[in-house]
């Protein structure tokens, strides 16, 4: 339970700093002189190197543990956060952006696997799970409002400057007080036979596709806000609405009962509620959109731990640096494309009725659990 405490503490920290900068950056590339194309792009980008940092991931935090790897994710993202700062032309941006997404790829599947390897109970992997949730939650409140404040009082410089030594404070505490891997629990996931592995890696595949347009519809939100009224709205009005997201969200990571309720429905019903919000989004303008965004972030509360405790149920508890790997890389290419599909088609059709249709389209390939062939796998099993 200590370890958990610090790694809430260091996630809190970390979130908070990431997520202050969301109601910044459209502004900031628009300050330098970037089109909304070239923003889609550059939100798009830091998705797509993702990718690569995901595959890496994945065998080493199996192999060596997730201290080493949250330690460099958060002091590597605190120093270009510095370099940002110095930014003068829209093309730097994109290039930091890009490495950004590379070192921090690394940060979310280590917290993932370090937090479920702390209990082998499916109901505490779950609570640990929703905690994680109601952190990361937590900063997202605060932070884009407190983002949007610093920049109202330093600029974007001074904001990025103070943002990217938190980081780096962080990365410190990290290294001194989480705990090295066991040895042998490493040792014991390394020994899962790769015959179970081919069993669960279809049906696995397929379950992929939810974090996929998750991240895609939330790409798309995130892409937008910023550029409503032709990107006239404030920072300061940007950042309130991603803390309502934030506020809805809170709701239902605190209500930790949900955790007894199988991980399938509550993904179910998550998916469902993303899409009803996204629908009044496009359709039901004369709608308060705060009230919409908070309960987008309800169904938002309700999903992320309920995913995460369904990858860890398939997956038989093995090998849960890949699985989160995995998840992470299906995010990071449904946050490259949500943006980029917004910038394209925004004035074709609204983007958010995008996102409202993929995630119908998700919620019906959901396979009933009866379909599911991975839960019979034996506790060893590994994906």
């Amino acid at each position: 339970m200590k370890t958990a405490i610090w790694l809430y503490m260091f996630l809190f920290l970390a979130f908070f700093d990431l997520h202050a900068q969301y109601p910044v950056l459209t502004p900031f590339a628009i300050s330098l002189g970037a089109a909304p194309t070239f923003i889609g792009w550059m939100m798009g980008i830091y998705a797509l190197t993702h990718l690569p940092g995901n595959l890496i991931a994945g065998g080493l935090i199996d192999k060596h543990g997730s201290r080493r790897y949250i330690v460099f994710s958060l002091t590597a993202a605190g120093i270009i956060l510095l370099l940002q700062a110095h930014v003068q032309l829209p093309w730097q941006l994109l290039v930091l952006r890009s490495i950004s997404g590379f070192v921090l790829a690394f940060l979310s599947p280590a917290c993932l696997a370090l937090l479920a390897s702390l209990s082998q109970d499916k109901v505490i992997q779950g609570k640990y799970m929703s905690g994680h949730g109601v952190v990361h939650t937590l900063a997202s409140v605060l932070s884009p409002a407190a983002g949007a404040f610093i920049v109202a009082k330093t600029g974007f410089s001074g904001t990025f400057q103070t943002l990217g030594w938190v980081l780096i404070f962080t990365g410190i505490m990290a290294l001194l007080t989480v705990p090295k891997p066991s040895a042998l629990a490493n040792t014991n996931n390394n020994e899962r036979s790769e015959s179970e592995t081919s069993k669960a890696l279809p049906f696995s595949l397929r379950l992929y596709l939810i974090p996929f347009v998750i991240a895609c519809s939330q790409g798309i939100l995130f892409f937008e806000l910023p550029l409503r009224a032709n990107g006239q709205a404030s920072i300061m009005s940007t950042g309130l609405l991603f803390s309502s997201i934030s506020l809805g969200a809170l709701v239902t990571l605190s209500m930790l009962f949900l955790n007894n309720y199988g991980p399938g429905k509550r993904v179910a019903i998550g998916i469902l509620g993303l899409a009803l919000c996204f629908y009044t989004l496009a359709a039901a303008n004369h709608l308060p959109m705060i009230a919409t965004l908070f309960m987008l972030g309800t169904a938002k509360g309700l999903l992320f731990p309920a995913l995460s405790s369904l990858f860890i149920e398939l997956s038989g508890g093995g090998r849960l640096g890949r699985v989160f790997s995995y998840q992470s890389i299906a995010m990071s290419i449904g946050s490259f494309v949500g943006p980029i599909a917004a910038g394209q088609f925004r004035d074709i059709i609204s983007p958010y009725f995008i996102a409202f249709i993929m995630l119908m389209i998700v919620l019906l390939l959901l396979p009933h659990r009866k379909q599911i062939p991975s839960i019979d796998i034996p506790a060893g099993a590994n994906i």
